[in-house]
């Protein structure tokens, strides 16, 4: 499957392929519910408790029996909540004290497979279409896509991380086969070092960003229609499961690239999910520091936590100290620019983007750049009017079901209205869910 349509953004500081490997054991960790996007958090223990590596720290109020585990052995340090109490993030902190483990779980047959995914956290790590939200358990999917390839800025190629192997990939494939009346598609870059069989059908993907998103994928091989249900995974995901078939046990290792334009020596780290962010990058002033890439990422600050399903770390300049001489009329090939208007751009090879929005924000402008980095069959400006007047049924016709916010990002980027469109599709997304169902 070749794609025409899309924009690979050029930025400094990307982790070459012979970058070292550093080791950080985290002091602590931290579960952010917020990123489970459909799930409501109950706790399942309190600040003080004794929790082993894989032990649940909350449920789904709707589908108790989904859990978010502990990534580490430790002791609860705090809960912190936020307006009207909303749970933001449960922080685990690290200690060698004996707590005893969760017993092994059982994947021999579907049934207990979907059992040991939720209880496990796994199944927390997937995602539905329509609506980009944690899958409904009592729901059984049309087909079920695995991304195994990150086309975002600077990302890391999923084949390095820790839980990926060939026979942990071997036995997931077998088992989710099994859990979809449909088809489990497996797409992946042409060079993929590891070998798809079947039953899953290995689909490859050429072409730039968003390539690797899993919408884009849906939307060119089979899209989602009103009523029908698809479930989405990553690669990493996909071989946790295998190693939950193989060994009874999930896995929490990861590793994150720490990169962008900003970090002296970018290089990856092995560390767990949710780590503490002070470990794994110096402060500094006048730094942006996001939990994943420049497009999709989440501002955090350095005292902050690794977010889910984030495996990058990207640190950019500020820009509230820049200075610039002519301002917006500048014509610094330095400018980063996507218009031909602007053809000095072209000439440099890399850029160094702030996080300054150079611009105000203003009427939703029809100029079709969207159209031309997304390569969906949509009209994403007439769609993002439709979700702004909260028409459902012109967000029905025009591809309400097979979007997520991501699938917006990079349009996101080169609208000249700067246009929240992530923040549209995911308000449009909501507010459909809570009036259809």
């Amino acid at each position: 499957m070749k794609l025409k349509r899309g924009l690979d953004l050029r930025i400094e500081g990307a982790v070459t392929p012979d970058a070292p490997v550093e080791t950080v054991s985290p002091a602590a960790v931290a579960v952010c519910p917020g990123d489970f996007e459909g799930f409501l958090p109950r706790l399942d223990v309190r600040e003080g408790d004794a929790v082993a590596q894989g032990q649940p720290l909350m449920h789904d109020k709707n589908n108790p029996e989904i859990k978010l585990c502990s990534p580490l052995t430790g002791a609860v340090e705090s809960v912190v909540r936020g307006e009207r109490r909303k749970i933001l993030r449960v922080v685990v902190k690290a200690s060698d004290d004996a707590v005893a483990a969760p017993a092994a779980l059982s994947a021999d047959d579907p049934m207990q497979l979907r059992q040991a995914m939720q209880l496990s956290g796994l199944w927390a790590e997937m995602r539905q279409r329509p609506y980009d939200i944690v899958p409904d358990p009592a729901v059984e999917p049309r087909d079920i896509f695995v991304t195994a390839f990150d086309s975002a800025p600077l990302a890391l190629p999923l084949e390095k991380h820790p839980a990926v192997s060939q026979q942990r990939l071997d036995a997931a494939v077998a088992a989710l086969s099994q859990l979809t009346a449909g088809h489990l598609y497996v797409c992946t870059r042409r060079d993929f070092a590891l070998n798809v069989g079947a039953p899953a059908l290995h689909y490859v993907v050429d072409g730039p960003h968003p390539a690797g998103n899993a919408g884009v994928q849906i939307a060119n091989i089979a899209p989602v229609n009103k009523g029908e249900t698809v479930w989405t995974l990553s690669l990493v995901t996909l071989c946790r499961i295998g190693q939950l078939i193989l060994e009874g046990r999930r896995g929490f290792d990861t590793l994150v690239g720490l990169c962008g334009s900003e970090v002296k020596r970018p290089h990856a780290i092995a560390t767990v999910d949710g780590a503490d962010i002070a470990q794994l990058k110096d402060s500094g002033a006048h730094l942006r520091i996001i939990s994943g890439n420049v497009l999709t990422g989440v501002k955090v600050d350095v005292d902050d936590y690794l977010r889910f399903p984030y495996r990058q770390i990207t640190v950019i300049p500020e820009g509230d100290d820049v200075d610039e001489f002519m301002g917006w009329a500048s014509l610094s090939p330095a400018k980063m620019s996507v218009s031909r208007s602007f053809p000095f751009s072209r000439f440099t090879r890399l850029f160094r983007p702030d996080a300054r929005m150079l611009g105000g924000y203003r009427a939703m402008i029809m100029s079709e750049t969207a159209d031309k980095v997304m390569p969906m069959d949509i009209m994403p400006e007439y769609l993002l009017k439709a979700i702004i007047s909260r028409d459902i049924d012109r967000m029905e016709a025009l591809g309400i079901y097979e979007v997520a916010p991501e699938d917006f990002a990079l349009a996101e980027y080169v609208d000249p209205s700067k246009t929240e469109m992530q923040k549209l599709v995911r308000e449009g997304l909501d507010y459909l869910r809570k009036e259809t169902e």
